[in-house]
């Protein structure tokens, strides 16, 4: 039973670079296709489409096998401007490993992309 699609996008995602699938699967969404644009610019999936099917429809995803852990982060914290270091530190292994994905007023985006805009937002999930 699906509780939160997006959680279970991701989970597919990485469960799907693990065992070394090519492609995924995953019930689609507007978020979700916001999230995989950006692991898409950071090279982290390759290249996605959207299928259509009678409930909504689904995207393929290409997996490059450079995922080791992403999730969702709940509660959806927010983020000012000058709080990322916090964030990298709980959230990521490293400082030059990983992206955490947020929500701001510019849409969604990767946090580095954040700091050099100076703008804040609500965190989504990481990915390294």
């Amino acid at each position: 039973m699906l509780q939160d699609p997006l959680a279970d996008a991701l989970t597919a995602i990485k469960n799907g670079d693990r065992i070394g699938k090519k492609e995924c699967i995953v019930k689609s969404s507007k978020l979700l296709e916001s999230i995989l644009k950006v692991m898409q610019e950071n090279n982290y999936i390759g290249q996605f489409e959207r299928m259509e099917d009678g409930r909504g429809g689904k995207f393929k995803i290409e997996l490059k096998g450079s995922v080791i852990d992403t999730k969702v982060v709940k509660p959806r914290f927010s983020v000012a401007r000058d709080e990322f270091e916090k964030w990298e530190k709980r959230y990521l292994p490293s400082r030059q490993m990983g992206l955490l994905i947020l929500s701001t007023s510019k849409g969604v985006m990767a946090h580095s992309k954040a700091k050099e805009l100076n703008i804040g937002g609500r965190l989504l999930s990481y990915v390294y």
